[in-house]
């Protein structure tokens, strides 16, 4: 029996049960149940021309990840959206395993926020999976006329069937102005999740677990710092932030800020574990490169702890004599016992095994790419002054540019999948040749016995010979959920 969440109005919340037959209505019963699900055979990568130079809309791509389809690791469709600027970045699905149980219930829109122009496209994937078509355009005076809310940035569907997003600020880039956007099921603005006064100073991604009555959301900075491209001094103005903060779900109050500190700058992305009945999940800080956990207390309160570090590198022909790792995207498998994170800089993918959440055990790592790899300027320095570069592989006589970015698992946990845009202007700061070359996707083999990544050397996606010029990719979806933007109730 599922608790769903109807939102009524600006501060008005109440709660409903329905009894819906768990062979009914979108997702899986369990996370174990959806790890037995079918095979993923295509997804959907969100891809950017939007501050590239190139005068072209962004677009949805469709890629076969079928490998015995003949068009396997291709973009087999294209749905441009109908305005130039928008950037588009991640997504969410207007319903998920949140409503599994109610009949009414269809995961059939996938949801587009644009992080520079405010809009959202919603998509409809249903009519023809291979080909999806736009069904509605959310503008953003409305959102804004509505609520002041804009630069929107993570969409998670809710049980009531009211769509939530965050957003980063208000239309002048001010993070004072971020908050929490609520949809209906038919895409209308409905107004402000959180209770008056109760916004977060800074806003990114978030993830609620109804059984412990909680939703707890990250960090990352304000759009007027962080679309100008990443300066250090901003760090130390107050302009991004190193906070997780806790609100009472479904109601929308703050109830506890957690200051994770000069070891937690620029939380990113969020997760609890799956199992609903968990009270505990992780966080990448993107600048320091740590892994936080964090965790109910017995006093109802919630706490955070450091669990993995990847140190900086010392490094020559770069910016700075130290280069952090950046985790810009982390994931959980389904049954909660692998973590994996990206170290967007470094360039490697790592795998901790977390059946002992308090003490993660590394359990595979592979290098796709990173700045600190033969042939790029930029040397490694070890202890005793001696320099080196890491190794990476060629892909059917491709040489892979950028870092590992945002990353997709397969429901069984077997195949990860591995793109490299993290926003267009870090993206030409840091990796310029993307711009130049376009974004590429990746396909990793998970050992889920032991422990262990390897590329698959037959799976590449040039996204650097699309028909409109080089574009970049970004987050992945599958027409059927992931355990990326399904939460269990």
């Amino acid at each position: 029996m599922a608790t769903d969440v109807a939102v009524l109005k600006h501060g008005e919340i109440s709660e409903k049960v329905s009894h819906g037959c768990c062979k009914n209505g979108p997702g899986y019963a369990t996370p174990l149940e959806a790890m037995s699900g079918p095979r993923e055979g295509l997804i959907y990568v969100t891809c950017v021309y939007s501050g590239t130079g190139r005068e072209k809309p962004d677009y949805l791509a469709t890629v076969d990840i079928d490998p015995s389809s003949p068009t396997y690791s291709k973009v087999i469709h294209r749905l441009p959206v109908p305005y130039l600027g928008d950037e588009l970045h991640n997504s969410g699905w207007n319903s998920c395993s949140s409503c599994h149980g109610d009949p009414s219930a269809d995961r059939c829109f996938l949801i587009l926020p644009s992080l520079i122009s405010g809009r959202i496209y919603v998509i409809d994937s249903q009519k023809n999976p291979r080909a999806p078509s736009l069904h509605k355009v959310v503008d953003p005076a409305d959102i804004q006329n509505k609520t002041g809310l804009a630069y929107p940035h993570t969409s998670h569907c809710l049980a009531s069937g009211d769509i939530l997003l965050s957003c980063l600020g208000d239309k002048d880039g001010n993070a004072e102005g971020s908050g929490f956007l609520l949809l209906d099921s038919e895409f209308n603005v409905k107004g402000r999740w959180e209770k008056p006064g109760h916004s977060p100073p800074f806003g990114c991604d978030f993830w609620y677990q109804p059984r412990h009555k909680t939703m707890i959301s990250s960090s990352w900075g304000a759009p007027a710092a962080f679309t100008q491209g990443f300066n250090l001094q901003h760090v130390s103005d107050g302009l991004y932030g190193r906070h997780l903060f806790v609100y009472s779900w479904p109601n929308g109050e703050l109830k506890q800020t957690l200051d994770l500190g000069n070891t937690g700058l620029l939380p990113l992305g969020i997760t609890f574990l799956h199992d609903p009945s968990k009270d505990t999940g992780f966080v990448g800080c993107a600048l320091t490169s740590n892994m936080v956990r964090f965790f109910r207390t017995p006093d109802g309160s919630w706490n955070h702890e450091v669990v993995i570090s990847v140190k900086p590198l010392k490094v020559q022909n770069w910016i700075l004599p130290e280069m952090p790792g950046l985790i810009t995207d982390s994931l959980i498998s389904l049954d909660d016992r692998f973590l994996y994170f990206v170290n967007w800089l470094h360039g490697d993918v790592r795998q901790y095994n977390i059946e002992d959440p308090k003490n993660p055990v590394l359990a595979g790592r592979v290098w796709v790419g990173g700045l600190i790899h033969k042939g790029s300027p930029v040397m490694a320095e070890a202890e005793d002054g001696k320099t080196w570069q890491f190794d990476i592989p060629e892909i059917q006589g491709n040489q892979l540019r950028g870092g590992p970015q945002s990353i997709q698992l397969s429901l069984d946990g077997k195949r990860l999948y591995v793109t490299n845009s993290l926003f267009s202007t870090w993206d030409r700061q840091f990796y310029p040749v993307l711009l130049e070359k376009g974004s590429h996707m990746l396909q990793i083999d998970v050992d889920t016995q032991k422990g262990g990544l390897a590329i698959n050397p037959n799976f590449f996606v040039d996204f650097g010979t699309e028909p409109d010029g080089p574009s970049l990719a970004h987050e992945m979806r599958y027409p059927g959920g992931d355990c990326t933007s399904d939460i269990w109730v």
